[in-house]
């Protein structure tokens, strides 16, 4: 009897260690399983995520491309700040670099005296071949598409000192235009000399404006050339 019980027990235990070891190897495999599962889609994430770092970097190449135009100056000269306030706000309105053409010899009020005949500036507007020395120059001109250039009007002409302007950088290539400030001229052929001088660039038409002229009226002006 007692050897019958014996038998008994260590089948029982036969069976039971081989159940431990089935469940054990089944629990070894379902976490080896959810650890492959794991790794599998942190895999999958990581190329999702690099995929979508690519593509996001092709979108913003693409939105940095298409945003890119050409950069636009605004150079004036300025003997009575007239000139100065249109242009800035043609710069202001256009998001555009602005530039002073500054004599290296400032215009005094003497100067300016249109009705002396010996006044400095009577003496320049006489001679076509004056050309006033500018304090400073723009480094990188290149990097300018469109230049708009300003000045007030003497004589019915663009003040000689525009001239050395002009003649100081390249502007073939890019695209010019002229615009003036007057109590009464009109623009007329006043940046015939700047024109002649630049012959390598595409020039607009110009537009004459009151010191007082209103930025609506400026940016009219700008818009109709469409350089913007």
């Amino acid at each position: 009897m007692k050897k019958i019980l014996m038998i008994i027990l260590t089948a029982a235990m036969a069976l039971s260690f081989a159940a431990c070891s089935n469940s054990g190897a089944s629990s070894a495999q379902v976490a080896d399983n959810a650890q492959n599962t794991s790794q599998i889609n942190s895999n999958t994430e990581n190329k999702d995520q690099q995929s979508a770092a690519v593509s996001d970097t092709d979108s913003s190449a693409e939105n940095n491309n298409s945003s890119e135009g050409g950069k636009i100056l605004v150079a004036y000269f300025s003997a009575t700040n007239n000139t100065e306030g249109v242009a800035q706000k043609l710069a202001d309105g256009l998001g555009a670099d602005i530039y002073e053409i500054i004599p290296e010899q400032p215009y005094t009020d003497e100067d300016l005296d249109y009705n002396d005949s010996g006044s400095r500036s009577s003496v320049e507007m006489n001679d076509p071949s004056a050309r006033p020395a500018i304090s400073g120059t723009i480094e990188n001109m290149e990097q300018y598409d469109v230049v708009l250039i300003g000045y007030p009007i003497w004589w019915g002409e663009a003040p000689r000192i525009m001239s050395t302007f002009i003649e100081s950088y390249d502007f073939s290539g890019k695209t010019l235009a002229a615009f003036c400030t007057s109590a009464s001229s009109g623009f007329g052929s006043s940046d015939q000399a700047l024109r002649s001088a630049a012959s390598g660039a595409t020039w607009l038409e110009g537009e004459r404006f009151s010191a007082s002229a209103s930025l609506e009226d400026i940016l009219a002006w700008a818009n109709s050339l469409g350089v913007k």
